[in-house]
């Protein structure tokens, strides 16, 4: 894909198969789920753009071309013209084509099946489904099955479904495109569950193992994953990846990787000169301010140690903070340096490994989608200006080497409004399909699922 300024021009009328008004609805800030589908309306009436029906679901076409961060890319910007003053300024990479593909109720994690199948859990007590298409369409995204507790993340594995939830990973025999019921689960093995950060992230190890992130309660919780012989109980054994040992008489959870405060993105990146390495997002803590400490991306390698919250990344170093009381379970000198960071306060979800020979290949290693934080300039509360909080979007990184520092450029930008804050998009995880189309969900704003194609 060339790399070239140009300017984008799109349609200045909305054609709207539903048969909702045309009319720009006054929306609160915080919009709530059950006015997802006004926005939506609303977001394709704003970009000017028009909105389809398909046998999958509504779709909403834009091609418009994105902007690099200033010293961070070689990619140059320009914005969409002959489109609305009031409308939200996407920006995507030239070439590239924004759909959605379908509304959905506060959708999480993506699952891409062996066959096909797209799955995503969500918020909302439900798992989603649809069949890819060789094209990289889908057929209609219906829920697949009902489930309480948070069915945030699910993978399948030979003829087994998992979902995890916040206490618990669940297991039903499963075969695709057939129904199941709630009826159909078993809880397989208990979680550390508790309240805070209660997402539980799902991976299918290069190995074949099952993989799973949590975060510790809070800023300051004194919890560590891997506190078995340092007297923490199973409920405080939070903040980092475990894996599923599956080779004895009953499973059971053995630590991976410790010291993150909020993983929520897993992606298992190709080895070039060694073994695969898995790749996690962390979310840094609320209680530093609006610019530290930065957003993290991480090697999560088997018995690493990532510092938090006893240690936060600030200043290229890690920093004690003295937030927490009780002493660092293990030595500064052996907590693991990032892989890139990210501006604070900027909660970054869902990571996807760019594919080999893929059009943003040569700039980019991975993609983050990045949900924004409730934090506020300058203070970082919530209390300021809802226009200065960190923007959703998607965003490229360049990883550190032993050579080169990491490097952050937009994917997809405009998802918030400069003025009153509101926030059309908030990319929650993202996922390459096998064509290289990008698919992403949000789960508020314009909630739903989402495809970028390139050219």
């Amino acid at each position: 894909m060339p790399i070239e300024t140009h300017v984008a021009h799109v349609a200045h009328t909305a054609h709207l198969t539903s048969g909702a008004s045309p009319r720009r609805p006054s929306m609160p800030r915080a919009v709530p789920a059950r006015l997802m589908t006004g926005l939506a309306t609303r977001l394709a009436t704003s970009v000017a753009t028009r909105l389809v029906a398909s046998t999958a679901a509504a779709c909403l076409a834009l091609s418009l071309p994105v902007q690099a961060e200033t010293g961070t890319s070689s990619l140059l910007l320009v914005s969409a013209q002959q489109v609305p003053s009031d409308a939200p300024a996407l920006k995507l990479p030239e070439g590239a084509t924004l759909e959605r593909l379908a509304s959905l109720d506060s959708p999480r994690m993506l699952h891409l099946t062996d066959a096909g199948e797209l799955l995503i859990g969500s918020r909302a007590e439900r798992v989603y489904r649809a069949q890819l298409t060789p094209d990289g369409n889908l057929s209609a995204v219906k829920t697949l099955v009902e489930l309480s507790g948070y069915p945030h993340s699910l993978v399948v594995r030979g003829d087994k479904l998992y979902v995890a939830t916040t206490a618990a990973l669940l297991v039903a025999d499963y075969s695709p495109g057939e129904p199941l019921t709630r009826d159909d689960f078993r809880e397989l093995i208990a979680l550390p569950g508790g309240g805070g950060h209660n997402s539980r992230t799902l991976s299918l190890g290069p190995d074949g193992g099952l993989y799973l992130a949590l975060g510790i309660q809070g800023n300051c919780s004194n919890q560590y994953l891997a506190g078995s012989e340092q007297g923490y109980s199973f409920s405080e054994r939070r903040g980092g990846v475990l894996r599923l040992e599956e080779s004895g008489d009953a499973p059971h959870w053995q630590p991976w990787a410790s010291g993150l405060r909020n993983p929520v993105g897993l992606a298992w990146q190709p080895g070039r000169e060694d073994e695969p390495r898995l790749l996690a997002t962390n979310n840094g803590p609320d209680h530093w301010g609006y610019e530290q400490p930065h957003e993290l991306v991480v090697a999560a390698r088997e018995g690493s140690f990532h510092g938090m919250p006893w240690y936060q990344w600030v200043d290229g170093r890690w920093q004690a903070d003295d937030c927490i009381t009780s002493d660092s379970p293990r030595e500064r000198d052996e907590i693991a340096a990032p892989l890139a960071e990210i501006p604070a306060r900027s909660a970054p979800m869902g990571i996807a490994v760019v594919p080999p020979e893929h059009p943003l290949s040569a700039d980019m290693d991975v993609v983050v989608a990045v949900h924004g934080s409730w934090g506020t300039a300058p203070s970082g509360n919530a209390a300021g200006d809802p226009a200065s909080r960190r923007e959703p979007r998607l965003l490229g990184l360049k990883l550190a080497t032993p050579d080169t520092e990491a490097r952050l450029m937009p994917v997809l930008t405009g998802l918030q409004d400069s003025s009153s804050g509101q926030r059309w998009i908030r990319p929650l995880d993202v996922l390459f399909g096998p064509d290289g189309s990008l698919y992403f969900t949000s789960d508020s704003g314009a909630a739903g699922l989402y495809r970028l194609t390139f050219d």
